[in-house]
């Protein structure tokens, strides 16, 4: 196969992002911090070779961290909206440059196939376009008085320092997300990512540097740090972070609510996912099994949007199962870099033991394996994180098809009735994407009315995974209700305030009270 990245290729963009000696775990947008804490490798999943080392940082550096934040942030929020907007523009413009060596790095650190790595990438691209557009729209409302001359509004004011802690299956979109806008709405961002990728958020710090300084940005406005779990418990405890983004399992982001919400901080949750789609008897097939393919199989299953559920009527159960079970065939695994090569390695070994056990829960509560099930072995999958996508026929109640598994299993399951269906959609704990083919037009207005689909992604036609960033991103019930990305989910970065004004010469009370001496 012909690779799109050759070991030499790889050696370049390491040294390119300097990548290739140990590095301080904590940076400050501007300079980095000496750390003394233990040190982290991050090795590819794809050959299981070390791609670098970081010092993680400690109580102390966290520390600097979070005061140069503070300082950065009364100074930030000055910044008229549409100047900070336009830094962010920069900050899209260095990752336009940038766009294809770190998409590389992303594919080689978190292992999915080079074009998501470019994907990956260029949706931090586009927030940062967003998010200048946004910086002339941070709107707030005018309403009437029940007072004469008075006059009522409403107005958005930055927040503070924002903690954004990502997941390691978008080691720097998620990032982007929260950051851009958050920027933009005046507040500063202090990021721990994943300590599985943590390569490629080092990258990232060190390609908007260059815009911080030329533009004079204070120290802490944009600060990354590499920590343990100690340190990560200092942050979310920290009550001078008062919003806490989070994505990651619905147990860490349970942990994270948990001591955020003592403190009476506030959350942006965006947890796990339990993903399926409807394919009705009305629906393009041929369609529906593009989407299907790559909701389950894109990222090797590792993805919050991924499609884990089929639900398919009946009537078309056995023709769409054997299109299904022919396109899987098809699929080529192996390493990311080749162009042909549609399914990489899942994240680390871990991630291997926690599909076998997911296999075996299956077998174990009634299911059966119709195609993969079993880890992949020999020449070109010598790092032990490549398995099979897998098929397996379930009934949706089983324990295990409650349960997230990040991993590239798909559950198939039937019914009768459109009602039946989306009973069975909305049937699990999470709520984050579902989907319905069907050239039904009662069928999918039902799909999304309020008696439909209970997630916060709800689409027809296409699959469950690939959100553009124009919509806010978030799902309901245990996928945490947070809302990241376009629409209105900046409102999150930011504190409400109600005005009044009174312009006249007399003082009238609400409700009619008279209260005069």
């Amino acid at each position: 196969m012909k690779e799109v990245m050759t070991a030499e290729g790889i050696e370049k963009i390491i040294n390119e992002f300097g990548l290739d000696e140990t590095i301080q775990g904590a940076s400050t947008g501007t300079r980095w911090l000496h750390t003394g804490g233990s040190i982290l490798e991050s090795h590819s999943p794809i050959n299981g070779e070390l791609i670098g080392r970081i010092q993680q940082a400690g109580a102390a550096e966290y520390e600097k961290i979070i005061e140069a934040a503070a300082l950065a942030f009364q100074e930030w929020r000055k910044l008229p909206a549409p100047r900070r907007g336009d830094i962010v523009r920069q900050m899209g413009d260095e990752l336009r440059k940038y766009k294809e060596p770190l998409g590389m790095l992303v594919s080689y650190e978190m292992g999915k196939i080079y074009q998501e790595g470019l994907g990956e990438v260029q949706e931090m691209i586009d927030i940062c376009d967003y998010a200048l557009g946004l910086s002339r729209q941070l709107y707030g409302l005018t309403m009437h008085s029940e007072r004469p001359e008075h006059r009522m509004y409403e107005q958005y004011h930055p927040l503070g320092i924002v903690g954004v802690i990502s997941a390691f299956n978008f080691p720097v979109a998620v990032w982007s997300w929260n950051t851009m806008i958050a920027l933009v709405c005046g507040d500063v961002s202090v990021w721990k990512p994943s300590k599985k990728v943590p390569l490629s958020a080092v990258a990232c710090q060190k390609i908007i540097a260059p815009v911080l300084q030329r533009n004079g940005v204070p120290e802490g406005v944009s600060s990354l740090i590499v920590c343990d779990h100690k340190v990560s418990e200092q942050l979310i405890a920290d009550k001078r972070i008062p919003l806490v983004s989070v994505t990651g399992s619905t147990r860490v982001g349970r942990r994270v609510a948990s001591v955020v919400g003592e403190r009476l901080g506030r959350t942006i949750l965006e947890l796990g996912g339990n993903n399926a789609i409807i394919i009705t008897p009305d629906a393009d097939l041929k369609m529906a099994i593009q989407a299907v393919l790559f909701g389950a199989v894109g990222t090797a299953g590792q993805r919050c949007t991924t499609t884990r559920r089929l639900i398919i009527h009946e009537s078309i159960y056995e023709s769409f199962k054997a299109s299904l079970l022919h396109a899987y065939g098809q699929v080529r695994i192996g390493n990311p870099l080749h162009k042909e090569t549609l399914m990489g390695p899942i994240i680390d070994k871990d991630a291997v033991k926690d599909y076998l056990h997911a296999i075996e829960q299956v077998k174990m509560q009634g299911g059966k394996i119709l195609y993969g099930g079993k880890a992949l072995e020999g020449k070109g999958y010598e790092s032990g994180c490549y398995v099979m996508p897998t098929i397996a026929e379930v009934m949706n109640d089983y324990e295990i098809v409650q349960h997230e598994t990040f991993a590239p299993i798909l559950y198939l399951i039937k019914y009768k009735t459109f009602d039946e269906a989306l009973a069975l959609q909305n049937g699990v704990p999470q709520g984050l994407s579902s989907s319905v083919f069907s050239k039904n037009l009662i069928e999918t207005e039902k799909f999304l009315s309020h008696s439909g689909s209970d997630c916060g992604i709800a689409n027809v036609n296409i699959g469950t995974s690939g959100a553009e960033i124009g919509g806010a991103f978030g799902g309901e019930k245990d996928t945490g209700g947070g809302r990241e990305s376009g629409s209105d989910a900046w409102k999150a970065y930011m504190r409400r305030q109600t005005n009044t004004i009174n312009y006249g010469t007399t003082l009238p009370l609400a409700q009619g009270i008279n209260f005069h001496i």
